[in-house]
């Protein structure tokens, strides 16, 4: 959700966007298992030459991966786990 809402420039659009993903389920990113497993991943696709720039999306791609959730994104640091460790994309 933060990765979606702080795209806005204004507030109007800002809470509309709001509004409608709070009718949507929320899944938290953490806990220990995700956390252990996300380094993995990162470690994995490093040693393939690949560098996921922001944890945060480690940690996104690695909670879809774990809990079978498909990823909608525009994000290219996603791809390598799509190319690399089965992440599901929602095209």
């Amino acid at each position: 959700m933060t990765e979606v809402l702080q795209g806005f420039a204004n507030e109007r659009d800002f809470n509309k966007a709001r509004r409608m993903l709070g009718a949507l389920d929320l899944v938290e990113i953490g806990g220990r298992d995700v956390m252990i497993e996300a380094a993995r991943y990162f470690r994995d696709l490093r040693a393939r030459g690949i560098t996921i720039r922001k944890t945060i999306d480690t940690l996104i791609a690695t909670r879809c991966i774990v809990s079978g959730y498909r990823l909608l994104y525009s994000d290219r640091d996603f791809d390598p786990f799509v190319t690399h460790l089965g992440l599901e994309r929602v095209v």
